[in-house]
């Protein structure tokens, strides 16, 4: 029911981000505690998010012979064992949130000894940075990213509303790692956090395209099913220009160099395919070749902080 290898998408936009706002937001290694805690929280709250898709579009999957054989509408898996799992991804996720904030020095919990000596590592030692943001907010964004699948049954906004979903990744990491030393928020995450918001939105809008046809006869809002496909297709080209100018603004703003650099015009170049490909007709292959962006900034951005 989930696809891990969409994960693609966000994680390495939230490691990018977390070694961006090490140190208090002066870049550098974030600690092994607080990358775990940020791989942790990203896996949960995404599958929470997919599994509350499925559930919410069941119906719907089923009468769309693209979707027909996805678990729930197939009858892999019944609504209530993916409810289930929904409240045990919510849980852990939380779970995750609060570990930035435990008061430091608190009483370990977890030790592991060694023939009764004195214990040799603290698991629970490992985390508590005084952080109360992801606490707070962890509601609020599982919340946010959850009501997207409802999105299409209101707005043709329904892909930017993804991409918004995605761009937490980002800004949500910087708020995890860089407070109480450094500030919660910063320009350099916030921009690239819109060049996120815009390149899901207009590579969801190409895969949007696939069903036209059932959107219109379920009364479903996405753009190309008000606007036609060419209509949508020059909106996504235009989301795609604006996020490589974004991802270029990110270099001076975070202080990265050649490394990343390159990476932003091997991007554009990338979507440049991804628009051919699909004047082509081979939608679903732009759609996929997505996965290689975040990979190669997120790559290329932890390199250029680092070296």
């Amino acid at each position: 029911m989930i696809r891990f290898s969409h994960t693609v998408f966000a994680l390495p936009f939230a490691l990018m981000a977390a070694f961006l706002a090490a140190e208090g937001g002066r870049g550098g290694f974030c600690g092994w505690g607080k990358l775990f805690l940020i791989i942790w929280c990203m896996v949960w709250a995404r599958s929470a998010a997919m599994t509350f898709n499925r559930i919410a579009d069941a119906e719907i999957d089923t009468r769309n012979p693209r979707t027909a054989a996805r678990a729930i509408p197939a009858g892999q898996i019944s609504k209530r064992k993916a409810w289930v799992f929904l409240y045990i991804c919510a849980m852990f996720f939380g779970a995750g949130a609060y570990l930035f904030w435990r008061p430091l020095g608190n009483t370990n919990i977890v030790s592991l000894t060694l023939s009764g000596d004195r214990p040799i590592t603290s698991i629970w030692s490992w985390f508590g940075y005084g952080n109360y943001w992801p606490a707070v907010l962890a509601v609020p964004i599982l919340f946010f990213i959850c009501l997207y699948s409802y999105s299409k049954r209101f707005t043709w906004a329904t892909h930017f509303w993804l991409g918004a979903s995605l761009m937490l990744a980002p800004v949500g990491t910087w708020i995890a790692v860089s407070p109480p030393a450094g500030p919660v928020l910063s320009a350099a995450p916030v921009v690239l956090g819109l060049a996120v918001l815009l390149w899901t939105a207009g590579f969801d809008i190409i895969y949007a395209i696939q069903d036209i046809q059932v959107d219109r006869r379920e009364g479903l809002y996405s753009l190309p099913s008000r606007w036609g496909k060419q209509s949508s297709l020059w909106i996504s080209r235009i989301c795609h220009s604006v996020t490589v100018t974004a991802l270029l603004v990110v270099a001076p703003l975070a202080g990265l160099g050649g490394i990343y650099l390159s990476a932003v015009v091997a991007t554009g170049l990338i979507l440049v395919l991804e628009h051919l490909l699909v004047w082509r007709g081979r939608v679903k292959l732009a759609f996929d070749i997505n996965g290689a962006v975040g990979i190669l900034l997120a790559g290329a951005g932890i390199g250029d902080i680092l070296i």
